[in-house]
């Protein structure tokens, strides 16, 4: 929905990219501020909203589940599941009580932040508009400060848990005497510094990795179907019918969805399976 007064498509992208944004030091709502003390509270706000609604879910089905024939809606939830846990079983082979969960609560959350992309773009900030707030980013993946938190979330969990699962000096050895090694015990000091920066690197490389390639697929996604929008508004604008402008914009954007369908879905499979081979990566000894 663009703001009211605007009359050009690119106010109207410029709009619906902007975010709801909190400035913390004065606790005001500003969409033009920036810097370090800002949160964007639409992307905060719904993505816990999807993940309450995520638990209540689960926690509905299990406190409803049968041991006869299912409900539809209980057999989805046990054939994800399942599918989950087959995901977990061939990536990660040691013993642990809280990976298959927290894989499940991933996947399942990153989906749902996802789907918000389907959504008809002017749904959600039509309503927010009519409740006064003047911006509303309906995608919490769309953020990078989202994806970025919850890769370096996963990030910590997973060297919290090489330290429990290898010690203080398991880590250490993988640290500064892996990958290069000797047996020389002064080429082994020289390798040391050398280790560390590559591992550094390498310890970085999966948190940037795994948020900003959610955060760029979804964004790209976002952006098109703004895009789509934009381009049946300034069909509007040149004379043309609001019926037949309507109408383009259904048919694109469904067409779009279709196949953006593939790609949220497939989003949310690499963040699961990512994070399970990340949680393998630091429980096993190199």
């Amino acid at each position: 929905m663009a703001p009211e007064g605007s009359h050009d498509s690119s106010t109207y992208i410029l709009h619906h990219l902007t975010f709801l944004k909190l400035d913390l030091r004065t606790m005001s709502i500003d969409p033009d501020v920036t810097g370090f003390w800002v949160l964007n509270l639409d992307s905060v706000v719904i993505s816990v909203l999807l993940g309450v609604l995520f638990i209540w879910m689960f926690r509905s089905v299990a406190a409803k589940a049968t041991s006869g024939v299912p409900g539809r809606f209980q057999g989805f939830i046990e054939l994800m599941t399942e599918f989950t846990d087959s995901q977990v079983k061939d990536s990660f082979h040691q013993k642990s009580r809280f990976v298959a969960p927290m894989a499940l609560l991933v996947g399942f959350w990153v989906m749902a932040m996802n789907i918000m992309d389907l959504l008809p773009i002017d749904l959600l900030p039509g309503l927010a508009m009519g409740a006064g707030l003047d911006h509303l980013r309906v995608v919490p993946s769309a953020d990078p400060n989202v994806t970025l938190g919850m890769s370096l979330t996963i990030f910590l969990i997973a060297i919290g848990y090489g330290f429990y699962c290898k010690g203080l000096k398991g880590m250490g050895a993988e640290t500064f005497f892996h990958p290069f090694a000797a047996e020389n015990i002064v080429v082994k000091i020289l390798l040391m510094p050398l280790n560390f920066v590559l591992k550094i690197v390498e310890e970085l490389a999966k948190p940037l990795s795994l948020g900003l390639r959610l955060f760029g697929n979804m964004y790209a996604g976002e952006v098109i179907f703004v895009l789509l929008a934009a381009l049946t508004l300034n069909y509007h604008f040149a004379g043309v019918g609001s019926n037949l402008a309507f109408l383009t914009q259904v048919i694109l954007s469904l067409g779009w969805a279709i196949f953006h369908i593939l790609i949220i879905s497939l989003q949310a499979y690499i963040f699961m399976v990512l994070t399970v081979v990340y949680m393998s990566m630091a429980a096993e000894s190199h």
